[in-house]
């Protein structure tokens, strides 16, 4: 069996490449929604979720070019149009949320999705001692737990 530019095998790479597009694309649409609850809160939780909302799409925008060079590092190519991400993620656009208990309640459907596919990712990455990837969805994982914490005790 050959090994890539990395000296991981080709076969297991293209695998692992997979799962790292579609959470691009789930990462691209949480990106998006992330971004229109930011424009559209509204209420009395306005200033608060305003920001934190801001904080989601900009650490969403690091996160999808993060991954778009981990495929690239393995040596294959990143989705980049919206039919593509639309076809393979599973976040739904969040349209017309201007209230705060919809808009984190879509924020933590969005994190549920990203969160089950980084542990796929972490079995795959950690089965072929890909610690670039292995590293990489630890740290997001670590990060979101904390996140779904928040946010929920935003809810109670």
């Amino acid at each position: 069996m050959s090994n890539n530019q990395i000296g991981l095998p080709i076969n297991e790479a293209s695998k692992l490449a997979d799962k790292l597009n579609i959470l691009l694309a789930n990462y691209q649409l949480f990106y998006a929604n992330s971004r229109a609850l930011h424009w559209n809160i509204k209420g009395e939780k306005f200033f608060e979720l305003h920001v934190k909302f801001e904080e989601l799409y900009m650490d969403s925008f690091q996160k999808v070019d993060e991954i778009a060079e981990r495929i690239l590092t393995l040596g294959y190519t990143p989705l980049h149009t919206f039919t593509d991400y639309l076809k393979e993620a599973k976040i739904a656009e969040a349209a017309n949320i201007s209230e705060a208990r919809p808009a984190v309640e879509a924020v933590l459907s969005g994190y549920k999705t990203l969160l089950e596919l980084e542990r796929e990712i972490l079995d795959l990455s950690g089965e072929m001692n890909d610690e670039g990837t292995n590293a990489l969805m630890s740290d997001y994982i670590r990060e979101q737990e904390k996140s779904v914490w928040m946010y929920s005790a935003f809810l109670k």
